[in-house]
């Protein structure tokens, strides 16, 4: 059974870091491209960062909203997908979620409870 369980969020203050951790089950890690979502209240998911798998180089990529400030990392060994966020805005508060995908723009049809992060002071 595919499970994804993501932890780390939390409140900071404007221009502070976070990181999320999230640890995937059920499935081949190592072969999949690992994806970080956020969801805005009332809003469809959005893709943030994906990194593909080390196999393909391990590349990474991020929505133009989190460039430069936002970065992604994974752990084959613990099955675990991190995003770093330094320089945090209110505009990033949202719930984060991770997933996996064969492709860069595919996702599989099972989502954990997601981890809230809020930004204000």
């Amino acid at each position: 059974q595919v499970q994804f369980v993501e932890s780390g969020g939390g409140l900071v203050q404007p221009g502070g870091s976070l990181r999320l951790s999230c640890v995937a089950s059920g499935f081949t890690f190592s072969t999949k491209i690992m994806k970080w979502y956020r969801q805005f209240p009332g809003k469809e998911r959005e893709l943030v960062a994906r990194i593909t798998s080390t196999s393909t180089g391990g590349v990474k990529s991020f929505a133009d909203s989190v460039k430069g400030r936002f970065a992604i990392s994974r752990d084959n060994a613990k099955n675990t997908v991190y995003l770093q966020m330094n320089s945090l805005k209110p505009e990033d508060t949202a719930v984060y979620y991770c997933n996996a995908g064969s492709t860069p723009y595919d996702s599989m049809n099972y989502w954990g409870k997601g981890t809230l992060v809020t930004v204000s002071s």
